[in-house]
């Protein structure tokens, strides 16, 4: 087979569509920032294996957990898409986690929220690609933007409950109202 050309790489020849295994490992800008990977707005969709989840009770309100389990893609990966086979990720993950009790032994559980990439180990050379200080950081900047975003919820929906001044021009059509969302805006770089 004759070797590719770099523009029908790109893209699938009966198609005319991105091909994945190319487009994953190219470059894409978000707010001003380059990365490689999936797409900003794509998503993907996994299955849990019967995993062990442990918890001890620190205070009346605090609990300490762990969660282990393979997940499994619930598709099929784009053949050579992806990072390869032995690379690792540190992601911080800030959760709901939802619980409603069924019978004496069993819970309906559901678990939505934010998960955070702290930091990677590629493969090939066994290395973080932050520092164990760098990655604490990290947290405490995607932390800080969280709390910012609560605090200013917090301020409109009290702001919408106060009593309603005639002076006060409501927003121009198009014009921003709530707070960009973390996922959008995290300083962390």
């Amino acid at each position: 087979m004759a070797a590719k050309s770099a523009s029908s790489k790109r893209t699938t020849r009966k198609s005319g569509k991105s091909d994945p295994a190319v487009s994953y490992d190219e470059f894409k800008t978000h707010e001003g920032r380059r990365y490689t990977g999936m797409k900003v707005g794509r998503s993907h969709k996994w299955y849990y294996d019967k995993g062990e989840w442990k918890e001890k009770k620190i205070t009346p309100d605090l609990w300490q957990i762990s969660y282990a389990v393979t997940k499994r893609r619930a598709g099929r990966a784009p053949e050579g898409s992806g990072v390869p086979v032995g690379t690792e990720y540190h992601w911080y993950v800030l959760a709901h986690q939802n619980v409603c009790k069924l019978d004496a032994n069993d819970y309906t559980t559901s678990l939505s929220g934010l998960k955070f990439k702290i930091a990677y180990k590629k493969a090939d050379n066994g290395k973080w690609s932050a520092t164990p200080q760098t990655q604490r950081k990290r947290m405490i900047s995607f932390l800080r933007d969280v709390i910012e975003d609560l605090e200013k919820e917090q301020e409109e929906g009290a702001a919408a409950s106060a009593p309603v001044d005639a002076n006060r021009r409501s927003p121009r059509r198009g014009q921003r109202t709530r707070p960009p969302s973390v996922v959008k805006r995290s300083r962390a770089g």
